[in-house]
């Protein structure tokens, strides 16, 4: 049974592929992004205390399952659950329409993100920060978004199309250690902003006035958008898992990777909105305006502030790029599995997919922007 699974479905050649192509997953745009925001909401150091303690009790068991299921069944997410139990069907089909769903929208956000890189590449970031109206006027604009969304969407599909071994295990053993570089790096300089300690503190020192269930609530939900957890995710990658390799461990250095990350950008985020809104706690809770708004005026205040942005937005893109390989690899190993399809067939299908729902999410700001269901 062993040698008839090695044959029909490739996995990943060492641990340390498995760990940071899961960690690469795990590491994305709800970790740089909504982590930070989210800790500054509700309180702080209390909402850190609450999420490292779901992390390595719930967080750890939940991930710790669905990497067992896949490595024992060796099958997609759908296929997983069946194979447990006839019974589970239906949970494998409600986990394997959550990536269908996610992936559209995530690969919208990173065309967004990948959009900003090139406007500070280009040196054009303090004019974009300047313009009040840069991001709604560029999110409305009926083709230029969807451009973005379609460059990163084919870069995704071309690293899936790959395989696992050349593609997304390569691909993670090369961006994951350069993301973890280039946000230690970034911490590192915003630390050494006048104020920033004062920021630090603020994100840090634990509230316990600010502790509710709301608290807790949150903190639960960023759990599973940050681990990819319930999402299919873990139960693919696991299936990809070698059997010598430990999964406990394993487990153990991705939440490790992961909260680091998430940490490291609250480091950056928290403290230097922090300080250059003159102490207003208000500001960091702008949500998604946070990395489109918010922060580009923050790097254009600041000394250096055109470099830092740019190496912020790299940083953002390369995490948002593993995020979407995972999605896609979800996506594809369903598609392999349930129709027979190989790999570029199951790669074009479901590119060609994505990018098709990605248009509800792309002309909805714009040319749909008016377009409402039942009000």
């Amino acid at each position: 049974m062993r040698t008839q699974k090695t044959q029909e479905k490739a996995g990943f050649g060492s641990k340390i592929g498995f760990i940071l192509a899961a960690a690469g997953s795990a590491v994305g745009l709800g970790n740089i992004w909504r982590f930070p925001y989210l800790a500054a909401k509700y309180g702080g150091g209390i909402f850190l205390l609450v999420y490292l303690i779901l992390a390595v009790t719930f967080g750890f068991a939940l991930m710790l399952t669905e990497i067992t299921i896949g490595r024992r069944t060796g099958k997609s997410v759908m296929g997983a659950y069946t194979a447990m139990d006839k019974r589970f069907r239906p949970l494998g089909w409600l986990a394997g329409a959550i990536p269908v769903i996610i992936m559209p929208y995530y690969c919208v956000i990173g065309g967004w993100v990948l959009k900003y890189l090139v406007v500070f590449l280009t040196g054009s970031g303090k004019a974009a920060a300047d313009n009040s109206s840069f991001f709604s006027n560029f999110i409305g604009h009926s083709w230029s978004p969807l451009l973005f969304f379609a460059i990163f969407l084919l870069i995704t599909g071309s690293v899936v199309m790959l395989g696992v071994q050349k593609g997304v295990e390569k691909v993670s053993k090369i961006l994951m250690p350069l993301l973890l570089v280039l946000i230690v790096g970034i911490a590192i300089y915003t630390m050494t902003l006048p104020g920033a300690i004062q920021g630090l503190e603020y994100y840090i020192k634990p509230d316990l006035s600010a502790f509710s269930i709301k608290t807790v609530v949150a903190a639960m939900g960023q759990l599973f958008y940050s681990m990819s957890l319930a999402m299919g995710i873990m139960i693919t990658y696991g299936s990809y898992m070698r059997k010598e390799d430990h999964i406990e461990n394993s487990v153990r250095q991705i939440e490790v990777f992961d909260t680091v990350v998430a940490f490291l950008a609250g480091m950056i985020i928290v403290p230097a909105v922090f300080v250059f809104s003159g102490g207003d706690s208000s500001a960091l809770n702008a949500g998604p305006s946070l990395m489109f708004i918010t922060l580009p005026n923050v790097f254009s205040d600041m000394l250096g502030g055109q470099i830092v942005g740019t190496v912020f937005f790299l940083l953002v893109s390369l995490a948002a790029l593993t995020s979407s390989i995972s999605l896609m690899e979800t996506v594809v190993s369903m598609l392999e599995e349930r129709f027979h399809l190989k790999r570029i067939p199951a790669c074009c299908t479901a590119t060609g997919c994505a990018f098709l729902i990605g248009l509800l999410s792309v002309f909805g700001y714009s040319i749909w922007s008016d377009f409402t269901i039942f009000g």
